[in-house]
């Protein structure tokens, strides 16, 4: 359930959203409509690269919680988005080999606040997450951080396999979590590090999971197949903490 001051409805609303630099995670748009203020809303989103979404009136009268959305509904963020190279930065202040979530395909907000919590807690230096397909810094998210989101940067990229590729030129290398990986513990999992989740339902991504170096598989002897993926994300994210601290 999304909190009602993170939801702006309206065209003039979503307009001056947009034009006072709020970063916004999602638009919705009536299909069809082409008037002038739906125009101006789809450039201004154009412009900071805004995902569009186009539905039937009857999904916007789902969304809304005013009645009155005039054919548009956009979701802010409950938080700034930081960049990636505040990521980093932080790891150079610390001294430390850099330490990066990156999360593709989590759709789920309840279970990015876990994750965000997560790295949080086992001392990674940021988490990044791509601008389609994927959950933004909603209220819930912030929620089911516990407050990490005050202390974790997350940046929001276009391109997750690019940022990728950007961030082996700084010295990462990248392992994915992938059932038909070597096990976890099989794995030297030392030194500046991306690690890569993805949902449990599409888990990552083919193109991202490419750019990988290396896929690891964590050991499981139950019924079912997977974990969930903030779990998932858990479980691999303190194998990295235990041999970084060289247990």
């Amino acid at each position: 359930m999304r909190y009602t001051e993170f939801t702006i409805e309206g065209r003039n609303a979503v307009i001056e959203a947009f034009r006072s630099g709020k970063t916004i995670d999602k638009l919705f748009v009536l299909d069809g409509c082409q008037d002038g203020p739906v125009m101006t809303i789809k450039r201004e989103a154009a412009k900071c690269g805004c995902p569009i979404k186009y539905v039937p009136k009857e999904r916007l009268d789902q969304l809304s919680e005013t009645g009155r959305h005039q054919g548009v509904i956009a979701y802010a963020a409950a938080y700034a988005y930081a960049e990636v190279e505040d990521i980093l930065d932080k790891a150079r202040e610390k001294g430390e080999a850099p330490f990066i979530f990156l999360l593709d395909n989590i759709e789920d907000p309840h279970n990015l606040g876990a994750i965000i919590r997560t790295a949080n807690l086992a001392g990674a230096h940021g988490v990044i997450i791509p601008k389609n397909r994927a959950v933004g810094l909603t209220a819930t998210v912030a929620k089911a951080s516990a407050g990490a989101l005050n202390y974790t940067p997350v940046a929001k990229v276009t391109n997750l396999g690019q940022t990728i590729e950007e961030l082996k030129k700084e010295g990462l290398w990248f392992v994915c979590a992938d059932m038909d990986g070597a096990s976890m513990y099989d794995l030297d999992l030392k030194g500046p590090i991306g690690m890569v989740i993805g949902s449990e339902g599409n888990g990552v991504g083919r193109l991202v999971k490419e750019k990988c170096d290396f896929t690891a598989a964590i050991p499981m002897r139950g019924d079912i197949d997977s974990l969930n993926a903030s779990v998932a994300a858990g479980v691999l994210a303190y194998e990295i903490v235990r041999q970084r601290l060289g247990r």
